[in-house]
């Protein structure tokens, strides 16, 4: 079977899930990856075949997506191009991380395209909903990335199809422990505006990584420093806690990690607010912004030992083998 993968690059969760399930679809199918996006920190261990511009949401400095520069650099013209020359039929089928380059390209072409995303999850009926409905941004992630079957991930299985999160080998495979320091991922934020909040709490080192600076800042009790993977999974399995945005991979791992968790969702990110409706029901703390009405919050965090805990299986091959043997009964 020949199977074309495509994977969104925007932010890190889409390849990190990758570098696990690739690896588990190449011991059963021929595979060829498609990557369409931008602003992924991430190097993927194996050769991609087709990289896209797509289309990306653009990360900003105060708390959100910059919807201005998302529309800017979103060259429509340039995205019709790219799925009317998308080869999907030329593969038996295609599977795709929430990237709309081959889901169009599928819808249009009429060729059999299923999604394994926590997308997916994240919209089902079964899954948390915030106490507000973003009208627009549920329409974005219902039409951003079509298929005709959905398998996906989430914090929890709220539904059949829907797995626990992927854990990728190098979280897996890490000595965990606590030497004091907090770890920080909030890349929509500018690093002046964290280091002045962050600095506010004296009595915490701050591990800031960002998307912002290529060179590493010391200044009072928080360092700065670039998104590094291996230097960043490493602050995450030693540190007290993760302060971090509503994502879902970054989150699901330090649950993982038995860490500490606060999560500010994006403004602008409906997706994360869905994360953050779930991990609230689950016990994370959530609050909305890096302001001073939310210093006690923090304050109650940090001299908190409480830590959500989570069984996050490393099932990934049953999985891909369960949609593969779906596939086949279905259109055999």
């Amino acid at each position: 079977m020949k199977i074309l993968y495509a994977i969104q690059g925007t932010g890190n969760g889409h390849l990190c899930r990758a570098m696990d399930v690739v690896p588990c679809l190449k011991k059963i199918a021929d595979v060829d990856i498609l990557l369409s996006g931008t602003q992924a920190d991430i190097q993927l261990p194996f050769e991609v075949k087709f990289r896209l511009k797509g289309l990306s949401f653009i990360f900003g400095k105060s708390g959100g997506v910059d919807l201005w520069k998302t529309f800017v650099n979103s060259k429509f013209r340039k995205f019709i191009k790219e799925v009317n020359a998308c080869p999907v039929n030329e593969y038996d089928l295609v599977i795709n991380d929430f990237e709309p380059v081959s889901a169009w390209a599928c819808n249009l072409k009429d060729k059999h395209c299923i999604s394994l995303s926590h997308q997916a999850a994240a919209i089902h009926s079964l899954a948390p909903k915030p106490d507000e409905i973003d009208r627009v941004g549920k329409f974005i992630l219902e039409h951003y990335a079509p298929s005709n079957k959905s398998y996906g991930f989430h914090f929890k299985s709220y539904s059949p199809n829907f797995y626990t999160p992927v854990i990728r080998r190098q979280i897996r495979e890490q000595e965990i422990s606590n030497q004091g320091h907090y770890t920080v991922y909030l890349p929509s934020y500018d690093d002046h505006l964290l280091i002045k909040y962050l600095s506010r709490f004296p009595e915490v080192k701050w591990d800031v990584y960002s998307k912002h600076n290529s060179g590493v800042v010391n200044e009072k009790n928080v360092k700065v420093q670039p998104i590094d993977n291996e230097s960043f999974i490493k602050s995450m399995a030693t540190s007290a806690g993760v302060l971090c945005g509503a994502g879902f991979e970054t989150p699901a791992e330090a649950l993982f990690l038995k860490k500490k968790l606060l999560v500010i969702p994006m403004k602008n990110q409906y997706e994360q607010h869905l994360n953050a409706a779930a991990l609230e029901e689950l016990g994370v703390p959530v609050i909305k912004n890096i302001k001073p009405e939310n210093d006690a919050h923090i304050r109650e965090w940090i001299n908190s030992a409480r830590v959500v805990k989570v069984n996050y299986e490393n099932q990934i091959q049953d999985i891909v083998v369960n949609i593969l043997n779906d596939f086949k009964k279905s259109y055999s």
